[in-house]
């Protein structure tokens, strides 16, 4: 259990920083990239320590993967809950500007900002395990150099993996993003946790590539262009995909509807037609 406690610990320090960082800029929206950089930091980092028990945690601190399904579970719902319309995830600052909720500068500067955050998280964590706090710890900073990579398939497959994974979440997002959060917070947690643990396979289904970046892509075992092609193209092309299906256009490069017929909300009275056809 000190294993544990060690890493609830760790948990709770980078909660608190991203907290202290939403509470500092709530009124100042035009830094919204800072929150993006803090939350990106949140997520790379606890999901490392999330990946140190998946791979050491069963056999030198006693954890099952009930603890890891259900700590990686309360790290997802806990940063859906701080999170409040910032993502982390530079597929969805790409998904904003696509619909136009966005210009060019402001999605820029998000997705700089998630991969500086998940870069900072990298070495934070690095740290974190030179500290050797645990047994687990101890393992996991000897492994730190050759860890073991999440593509765990050939690169087409791992691409059709991201690609569908990201393209189901995609359109269950664009589905409840109107809901309450309440509803919308819990559901998205929950298909983030299964897709993540039915791919842990494959590709672990990170669909963020500022996410993929801090956890694999310093790993042995394909190059950084293979790693781009399926964690970084592959969760473009579905949330791209998504996106067509859901509107039946992309706003940024179609204004045409090209999926759906969109029927008019006038309509012409009967009389009015009659005197145009005498006409």
């Amino acid at each position: 259990m000190s294993g544990l406690n060690a890493s609830l610990g760790y948990f709770l320090v980078i909660v608190i920083f991203a907290g202290t960082v939403r509470t500092f800029l709530k009124k100042w929206p035009q830094f919204s990239f800072i929150l993006e950089f803090a939350y990106s930091f949140m997520l790379v980092a606890c999901w490392l320590e999330v990946q140190t028990i998946v791979e050491v945690g069963e056999w030198a601190g006693g954890l099952g993967p009930d603890v890891t399904v259900t700590m990686l579970f309360v790290v997802l719902l806990t940063h859906g809950v701080i999170c409040d319309g910032a993502s982390g995830n530079p597929i969805l600052a790409v998904l904003k500007f696509l619909q136009l909720q966005v210009t060019t500068l402001p999605t820029v500067l998000s997705i700089v900002a998630h991969f500086l955050g998940a870069h900072l998280a990298l070495l934070v964590a690095v740290y974190y395990w030179s500290l050797e706090l645990t047994d687990m710890h101890m393992i996991k900073n000897l492994m730190a150099r050759e860890c073991s990579t999440s593509l765990l398939v050939s690169l087409c497959q791992g691409f059709f993996t991201e690609c569908v994974c990201t393209f189901i979440f995609n359109l269950v997002h664009l589905n409840l993003r109107h809901r309450s959060a309440l509803l919308r917070v819990p559901l998205i947690t929950i298909l983030l946790t299964f897709l993540s643990c039915v791919a842990r396979g494959y590709t672990s289904a990170y669909m963020n590539p500022s996410l993929a970046y801090g956890l694999t892509f310093h790993c042995p075992g394909f190059t950084f262009k293979e790693y781009a092609l399926v964690y970084w193209l592959g969760p473009l092309t579905g949330m791209t995909l998504a996106l067509l299906l859901y509107m039946g256009h992309i706003p940024r490069i179609f204004a045409k509807n090209l999926l759906y017929f969109q029927k008019t909300r006038f309509r012409v009275p009967k009389g009015d037609k009659a005197e145009k056809k005498k006409l």
